[in-house]
């Protein structure tokens, strides 16, 4: 099973060779440009690190922004809800689809300056502008949330029940492809003016990282089920 699950896994989490993606009036910061990325490696790394993405749309003529999971899948970006949630109806409704923005951020560091205003953020960000549309393909579907549960925990999709036809039912699935996308990274420590560096104030980073505890088992766990070895990896 351990073998399968990593070639599935690459198999969705590959990186498509090619130039990169070009830029455009959206994906162009105006401010420090010089951090910006459009190579397909570096944007799929940052997102094939998180699971937990920033889903933004104009509904009713007024912008919402969701926090949801998702999956990657070439360069298609997964996203799942409930049937009768906004997105999703909004989705559905759409055509020929719904404009939609997407946001993935990880935080690596607080930049901590000797004056206020230099204070910052070391982080990866990747920003996804485009047109969503719901999935109705029931093989994609399945991909679809498959990727989103290995997102989470690379592995888990091939180790839990698949959803059965009435689960399926209730869940709905869109799909935004990776064209209009940039990345941007800060890195490094704080950028203080020349007439601050005698302050008698500390700077410096304060490295920010995930951290994952001991997993727990469920109160009601069959006796001798042990944690699998991919939770390890974690």
């Amino acid at each position: 099973m351990a073998a399968t699950t990593e070639t599935t896994t690459n198999a969705r989490r590959a990186t498509t060779p090619g130039a990169a993606y070009e830029p455009t009036d959206r994906t162009v910061p105006s401010r420090s440009r010089e951090r910006a990325r459009y190579d397909r490696e570096t944007v799929h790394s940052i997102l094939d690190q998180a699971y937990l993405c920033h889903l933004g749309f104009i509904r009713d003529g007024a912008p919402v922004v969701l926090p949801t999971l998702f999956g990657r899948v070439g360069e298609r970006l997964y996203l799942h809800g409930s049937t009768g949630s906004r997105p999703l109806l909004a989705t559905a409704k759409a055509d020929p689809g719904l404009p939609v923005c997407v946001t993935v951020t990880h935080v690596d560091g607080l930049v901590l300056a000797r004056s206020a205003f230099h204070h910052s953020l070391n982080y990866r960000s990747v920003v996804v502008h485009g047109t969503a549309h719901q999935v109705t393909d029931e093989a994609e579907r399945r991909l679809a949330l498959n990727a989103l549960v290995d997102q989470v925990v690379p592995g888990r999709s091939a180790d839990s029940r698949p959803a059965d036809a009435k689960e399926l039912a209730a869940t709905a699935v869109i799909r935004l492809d990776l064209t209009e996308v940039s990345a941007k990274i800060r890195t490094g420590g704080p950028n203080d003016d020349p007439e601050d560096l005698d302050l008698p104030f500390w700077s410096g980073v304060v490295p920010v990282a995930p951290a994952y505890g001991t997993p727990v088992p469920a109160a009601d766990l069959a006796p001798g089920i042990a944690a699998p070895d991919y939770l390890a990896a974690l």
